[in-house]
Parts: C-alpha cells; structure tokens; sequence
C-alpha cells in the first residue's frame, strides 16, 4: 500500500520523464507535492526504493528510473488511523541483477579532503573509474585524502575515498562533514553534550569540537581505492 504522498509524487517523475526525459529536481517535487522541506522528498523516495517502485541511477544527476507504477490510480478512502492509501497489486518477482567484475562506473572526483586538519573540498570536472562492485546502492562520488589523522582506520593519504551521498549518518560512521560551510573533513561522527564531535583515528591528533549548526553530513564512506606507484 502506498500512501496518497508516495503515489502522488511516483505520478509526478513519471510524468515529467516523459515529457522531457529528465526526472524532476528535490526542489520541484518539494512544490509539486506541497511540502515543506526537501528532506520530505527524500523520506518519500526513499520508500518508494524500498518498495521497488523507484530506482536511482548512481552518478547521474537528477537520475530517478520508475521502475512500476501503482496498480491502482484511483486513491482508496481513508483508513482507520487516517492515513490516504491507494491500493496496489503484489508486486512482480524481480531478478537479482548481478554486476560484472569489470564494470567500471566514472565516478565525480571533487578535490581534495582532509584527513586532519579541515580544508576545502574543492568541486571539479574530474571522475575517477572505480569498479562498479565495489558500490552499493545510491549516488556516490570519490575525494582524494590528505593527511594523515584516519591512518588507524586504514585510510592513507593519497588514497580516494568512495563516498556515499546523504546527510544523516549514525554515531561511529565515517562520514565526510562539512564544517562551518566552508571546510571539509573525514572523520568518525559522534554527538556528546549537545554538540558534534569529529574523531580522527590516530592519537596524535584530538578530536574536533563544533556546535550541530556548524556541522553539515556530505556523505558516508563507502570504500577506499588505492594506488600504488
């Protein structure tokens, strides 16, 4: 069962991807439905992935495939908690897509990020080919490390982090976190007393102390390539 929202908005990428063949922005599905924050977007997306409804295609912008419509278009009334749902037929079987060992996917390298003390993440026109096996589901980018402060959780400078894109992440990920708007760095995420506290993996260095405003989650690490010369 899908709620009134969910089978609004998989109408709405619909539509547009067949009028232009481009799925709508967060910001354009944020007012078509209505809403008022795009994180209500996400959360509606979101569902819909789980229920095999929508797929993001990895590293394309604005890259959403509807993968089945609802069953059913008319909405049902109302249930007993009050919650709009529509109807929908069981879903069809799917078979497991199996990636080839030598895909390779061009991911979007944008600069440089510290692993130490913050410094700027630099957007670029670059990519990085990273096999496809080694990505989940998702968006991802890569970023090149430098420093030296996550060295005991095994990521060395010059190493490319894989990047997973979100912002939320759970206490103890490693996440990359841009502090203050400006700088950006890869830390362990942790939340004491109310404020935000990034921890590097090596004891020659403290953690970094910021307030929840200051800090902004970009991305949780995914995987790491390495190249040796």
């Amino acid at each position: 069962m899908l709620t009134a929202k969910q089978h609004e908005l998989i109408r709405f990428i619909q539509q547009r991807l067949e009028e232009t063949g481009i799925s709508p922005s967060f910001e354009e599905m944020k007012e078509a439905l209505d809403l008022k924050s795009k994180s209500g977007v996400h959360r509606l997306i979101s569902a819909l992935e789980e229920r095999g409804f929508l797929r993001r295609l990895p590293n394309r912008a604005r890259a959403l495939e509807v993968i089945r419509q609802p069953g059913d278009t008319t909405p049902a009334r109302s249930n007993a908690a009050g919650g709009n749902v529509v109807p929908m037929v069981p879903p069809a079987p799917r078979v497991a897509e199996s990636v080839a060992a030598n895909d390779v996917i061009e991911l979007p390298l944008h600069g440089r990020i510290a692993a130490g003390a913050p410094i700027e993440a630099l957007e670029g026109q670059s990519t990085l080919p990273v096999p496809a096996a080694l990505l989940g589901p998702g968006e991802h980018y890569a970023l090149e490390v430098s420093g030296d402060s996550m060295v005991e959780a095994g990521i060395f400078d010059g190493d490319f982090a894989l990047v997973r894109r979100t912002n939320t992440a759970r206490d103890g990920e490693i996440v990359v976190a841009l502090v203050r708007g400006e700088e950006a760095t890869l830390k362990y995420l942790r939340k004491e007393g109310g404020q935000i506290r990034l921890d590097p993996a090596n004891a020659a260095y403290d953690p970094q102390f910021y307030r929840p405003d200051e800090v902004e989650v970009q991305g949780k690490l995914a995987g790491l390539l390495r190249r040796y010369h």
